[in-house]
């Protein structure tokens, strides 16, 4: 039953919210232009992430009331709350950047401030599950400053990871969704209640928004809708998710974001051959590639939510430690993100045509 309020919550403010934040962004210029690498055809508001925002915390904060067991779990409430400043941080960030727009180098250091926020709420990767129930304990090895470290690098990571996402109408939104619902089976079947809502309450507000965002969206999330995103899944799976050898701790959420990652991990190294910088923009991700190969906006999109479901699928196998298959769909979906990505497109033509008669 609470995990019901805590969706149908999220996503009714998210619809509510949603036309609000599209009117704040006609009234503060935060407007996306047609032309350069964007594929829309008519200015479009982006202000989306105020609504995801909006409609997160609002269900998030409704359980705390509902549910008095999260009274029991101060752990759990001082990491809320810590996920509360940081995000909240990151979103203004994000508008910023959204109505101004922000240097690249000023804004990653914003991003490492929200991170590094974290650690004044008992977040920390001093300890990390590993597959085959192993784990590596920095604490114990008296390295508990790598475990710091590598958590503002985990959480920084992840908020560019589904940055760098957000190419077309209604992408990051619908890969988060399904991330938020398999963080949601992830946590739950471990037991961690709070992360469970958390994930839940993400899902509900991204669906309350695809809403307006799926193709032909009315409205864009933003950099404070995907940045905030990022942060958000980050850090719901350092409260639970990477405590747990039985859910793959570190590699789960990875290979969940497995399609995003990649794309990011491609745009690296083609940026540094070309000796050009980390955050130089470009049409060489993979949503570009499909709509150059002849697929639709929409087929596009679909398209790219399919090889997330398979990244996700493969993670489910992984941690029933069904491990052939899982590398097996791994090895499937990747093949096909390197053909795409190497700009071997003849054969999408071919594909789009197919689908197009």
């Amino acid at each position: 039953m609470t995990f019901a309020l805590t969706f149908l919550t999220a996503l009714v403010v998210a619809v509510i919210a949603t036309p609000i934040s599209m009117k704040l962004a006609k009234k503060w210029g935060a407007i996306a232009y047609p032309g350069g690498r964007h594929v829309h055809k008519r200015p479009i508001p982006r202000l989306g992430g105020i609504a995801i925002y909006a409609a997160f915390w609002f269900a998030a904060l409704i359980i705390q009331v509902w549910d008095k067991s999260y009274a029991t779990d101060i752990s759990s409430v001082i990491q809320i709350r810590g996920l509360f400043i940081g995000s909240t941080i990151i979103v203004i960030v994000g508008i910023w950047d959204d109505i101004r727009e922000m240097r690249p180098m000023v804004k990653l250091s914003w991003q490492i401030a929200a991170a590094a926020a974290l650690l004044f709420f008992h977040f920390s990767m001093d300890e990390i599950s590993l597959p085959f129930n192993r784990s590596l304990d920095f604490g114990a090895l008296g390295l508990s400053a790598i475990g710091l470290i590598l958590m503002v690098f985990w959480v920084v990571g992840l908020v560019n990871t589904v940055n760098i996402s957000d190419g077309l109408d209604g992408l990051a939104a619908g890969i988060c969704f399904m991330v938020a619902l398999l963080l949601f089976w992830s946590a739950n079947g471990i037991h961690q209640l709070p992360a469970a809502h958390l994930t839940l309450a993400l899902a509900g507000a991204l669906l309350g928004f695809l809403f307006f965002n799926f193709p032909p969206a009315r409205v864009f999330m933003g950099d404070s809708g995907s940045m905030f995103l990022g942060y958000i899944i980050g850090g719901v799976s350092i409260m639970g998710l990477l405590k747990t050898a039985t859910i793959l701790g570190l590699v789960f959420p990875l290979l969940i974001l497995g399609m995003p990652v990649t794309d990011l991990t491609f745009a690296i190294i083609r940026r540094k051959l070309r000796g050009q910088s980390m955050a130089t923009a470009d049409r060489g991700h993979v949503h570009h590639r499909l709509l150059d190969a002849g697929l639709t906006h929409r087929q596009a999109v679909l398209s790219m939510y399919g090889m997330s479901a398979c990244f996700g699928v493969a993670a489910v196998l992984g941690a029933k430690g069904q491990w052939i298959w899982a590398l097996a769909v791994l090895l499937v979906v990747f093949t096909l993100l390197i053909i795409i990505i190497m700009r071997r497109t003849a054969m999408l033509a071919v594909f789009s045509r197919r689908h197009s008669k």
